[in-house]
């Protein structure tokens, strides 16, 4: 099996090194992201970003199927919290519950 993709739309494609380089100049990878301003007592003290993409190489290192979409927090309580998938829509949902988890975490602090 190929450790190498590329998106085909939303789909991934296990394809050879040469191809999936050229790809990666090319092809958009983000899937999504969300920047928000961290308040502490209501005064902005930094910014978080969620940041969500196709990662074109498989990071399940051969247990399970190919994890080729990483989540990733920049900033806040939450710094460097990740978490992988196989597929676009995945990938979608997998964002969305990492931005609540900042939000929620950020909400403790903030309290």
């Amino acid at each position: 099996m190929s450790e190498h993709y590329i998106l085909d739309g939303k789909t991934p494609v296990p394809v050879d090194l040469i191809t999936w380089a050229k790809w990666l100049n090319t092809g958009n990878r983000i899937v999504k992201k969300d920047t928000a301003t961290v308040k502490l007592r209501g005064q902005p003290v930094g910014e978080v970003r969620v940041s969500t993409v196709f990662l074109g190489l498989d990071h399940s290192f051969g247990e399970g199927p190919p994890l080729l979409f990483e989540t990733m927090v920049f900033g806040g309580v939450l710094d460097g919290e990740q978490d992988r998938c196989s597929t676009w829509d995945a990938a979608e949902k997998m964002h969305d519950l990492m931005c609540e988890r900042v939000k929620n975490a950020t909400n403790e602090v903030d309290a």
